[in-house]
């Protein structure tokens, strides 16, 4: 598997473009014969797995308020066991909600909003819509209120679903600035004062229009399935840049990027637990859910913050969701891992010498097994069990995108918990690009093209990429094939600022603006990104992108943004890494709050210490490290809007954010 072609330039030529070796001939359209929309898809699911688990959701047993010694209070939950409905029980679900829909006067080919949290009522609302042929909008949770309103006045949806908790918080100032807004359904107990909104709009509870389209006189009305060229969802994407974008997916695209993705994901069905905890708004997500519905697997929900036993909201002493779920499959992003990696080797770290040494010594033997196809049962057993029960034991295949995995937290998942395949996909292409194989142990590559997508490299000389570039041809992507989206809400589709074209085929393409180059055996490695490219003053470009990646790995930071405007060199902002940044400053008989800390002048000069020797084992350019840096006290995270659901840094966020700091290290001598 090691040394096996995986894809091949269809046309001969190093810029392609390259096709997976099962689709030279054609590219993949549907999985089943005659299921191209998505409604046909969860019905073929309910036929063949009616009495099968389908959705399950974790009982709140208590919650409670919990002060920490800074004075924040955390709410903390103790949690029951899963409750499961059938996929007969769903299917019976999203009929009378889309019913319901239909008695509120919602039209076929008219969109709904659907704003709120991971959950099975996501899962069932989108179904619903699906079966109706109502395009769905989603909107991420953790939007601004500004972007939240820009997204519902340009979709033009008078029907939006939330939660109730979305409502009482984010959407109430949003309201009076979406004067099309006629109809909110929220999801939860309790009541809503109708005074606080606009007297325009009717709020519902969710169960309500469900009891609504339960009414014979509803129910009985006939209605028009949709069709594969029909919009299915336009999926706002949180942007790294600038005000969100609606990319615009049919069923034809959806169906054919997860005709691809499931091709690569040996055995499976019916007998595998899914734990759905990233955005249903994100596609990585919404495609992995839909994906696993298709094929009998079970989907307990969860959220980051009751995922394991010491997550943030789970009180001490309970079962987090993977201790009682028992994933098979977890999809994540790199920055999960990553929190994942360093955790672990901290603890490891502070072992005694005889467990710190056992375990080095396991997981170099692992490694070395792992590069020879071989496997280390005892090796399991003995030591990497404990670390497998963090995500409940059962884990047998991780899939992660959205993002660059460091190398080092690559091997780590291979070695202590599973296979691990890395995916690349965009939501411009819903989600597929490529996924490498499970059985790939390389790192830093993100496998061969999807049998439904293929891939040219297109020269970008101001970068220094061309086809010609030895050992590999390099270039930006381009991704084509029908899993690529109708292109962006509001625009005409052939005008997207260049990002999408049809070739005189008629095939779509999307322009990722992404830098790859092709291994010999048709596997992609990313190597940079046009927007991340900037030029220094004496004429170097540095990739910022690459910078971060490479210095995230040092054990003093947590997230790291670099940044440089015309000046001769980049400065960087730092999420240092609380515990170990605490332990540096009682070496320098330093003491105060955090934020004090953070602030501390002989710090920054410590992070920047190891900031500049971690550069230095990852060969990094003398332009390319950080000469300055900015120590920040609060993490990143999509609620602060300095990074996006997927944990990518939204650069012009982050440059306004500390743009007092910017004009302080660049004025400083």
């Amino acid at each position: 598997m090691s040394v096996c072609v995986r894809a091949r330039s269809v046309s001969g030529h190093p810029e392609g473009p390259y096709r997976a070796v099962d689709s030279v001939e054609a590219l993949a359209k549907q999985g089943f014969e005659g299921v191209d929309t998505l409604d046909k898809l969860f019905r073929h699911a309910v036929t063949n797995f009616k009495q099968f688990p389908c959705l399950g959701t974790r009982e709140i047993i208590s919650q409670e308020k919990e002060t920490q010694p800074d004075g924040k209070v955390f709410q903390k939950l103790v949690l029951g066991e899963y409750s499961w409905k059938s996929y007969e029980d769903v299917e019976r679900e999203v009929e009378l909600l889309g019913s319901g829909l239909a008695a509120l006067g919602q039209q076929p080919a008219t969109n709904i909003a659907i704003f709120c949290e991971t959950r099975a009522d996501w899962m069932v609302t989108a179904q619903a819509c699906f079966r109706r042929n109502y395009p769905l909008v989603t909107l991420y949770a953790t939007l601004g209120e500004d972007a939240v309103a820009f997204g519902l006045n340009q979709c033009g949806a008078t029907l939006l679903i939330t939660s109730k908790e979305l409502l009482d918080s984010k959407l109430k100032a949003v309201m009076a600035e979406v004067p099309g807004l006629k109809h909110v359904i929220y999801i939860g107990s309790g009541s809503v004062t109708a005074g606080d909104y606009p007297q325009s709009l009717t709020i519902h509870k969710m169960q309500d229009v469900i009891d609504l389209g339960a009414k014979p006189e509803n129910l009985s009305v006939e209605f028009t399935p949709p069709s594969p060229s029909d919009l299915a969802v336009v999926m706002y994407t949180s942007g790294s840049t600038g005000q969100p974008k609606g990319v615009k997916m049919l069923h034809t695209n959806l169906i054919a990027g997860m005709t691809g993705q499931c091709q690569r994901i040996p055995g499976l069905g019916c007998q595998d637990v899914y734990i759905g905890y990233l955005p249903l708004a994100h596609v990585l997500e919404l495609t992995a859910e839909i994906s696993c519905l298709t094929y009998g697997c079970r989907i307990g929900y969860s959220s980051p913050h009751t995922l394991s036993d010491q997550s943030t909201k789970i009180k001490k002493g309970s079962k987090g969701d993977c201790s009682v779920l028992k994933p098979t499959l977890i999809a994540a992003v790199p920055e999960i891992m990553d929190r994942i990696y360093k955790n672990v080797m901290s603890k490891v770290n502070e072992s005694s010498l005889v467990q710190r040494t056992l375990f080095r010594m396991a997981y170099r033997y692992k490694l070395q097994q792992l590069d020879s196809r071989a496997d280390t049962p005892i090796c399991n057993t003995l030591v990497f069990r404990r670390v497998c029960g963090l995500l409940g034991g059962c884990v047998r295949l991780m899939l992660c995108g959205g993002a660059p995995l460091y190398p080092d937290t690559h091997r780590f998942i291979n070695v202590c918990f599973c296979p691990i395949a890395i995916g690349y996909g965009l939501t411009e292409t819903c989600g597929a690009g490529t996924i490498s194989e499970f059985s790939d142990c390389t790192t830093g590559r993100v496998g061969a093209p999807l049998i439904c997508s293929e891939i040219k490299l297109r020269d970008w000389p101001e970068g220094g990429y061309t086809s010609k570039d030895k050992p590999h041809p390099r270039g930006e992507i381009l991704i084509g094939g029908p899993n690529v989206a109708a292109g962006y809400y509001g625009s005409t589709g052939e005008g997207d600022s260049g990002e999408f074209w049809v070739d005189e085929a008629g095939q779509r393409w999307f322009c990722t603006g992404d830098v790859g180059e092709v291994h010999p055996d048709g596997c992609l490695q990313i190597v940079d990104r046009k927007k991340d490219l900037v030029k220094l003053q004496a004429g170097e470009y540095v990739s910022l992108g690459k910078v971060e990646s490479s210095l995230k790995n040092c054990p003093l930071i947590d997230n790291i943004c670099a940044y440089a405007n015309s000046q001769n060199y980049i400065i960087s902002f730092v999420v240092p890494n609380q515990k170990r940044l605490t332990e540096v400053a009682k070496k320098h008989g330093i003491v105060g709050k955090w934020e004090e800390l953070c602030n501390d002048a002989v710090l920054e000069q410590e992070v920047l210490k190891a900031i500049k020797e971690v550069a230095s084992t990852s060969k990094l350019q003398r332009s390319e490290v950080p000469l300055k840096v900015r120590l920040s006290s609060q993490p990143w995270t999509p609620e602060t809007g300095l990074v996006t659901d997927a944990f990518k840094l939204k650069r012009k966020e982050l440059q306004r954010h500390y743009l007092q700091d910017i004009e302080r290290m660049y004025g400083a001598k």
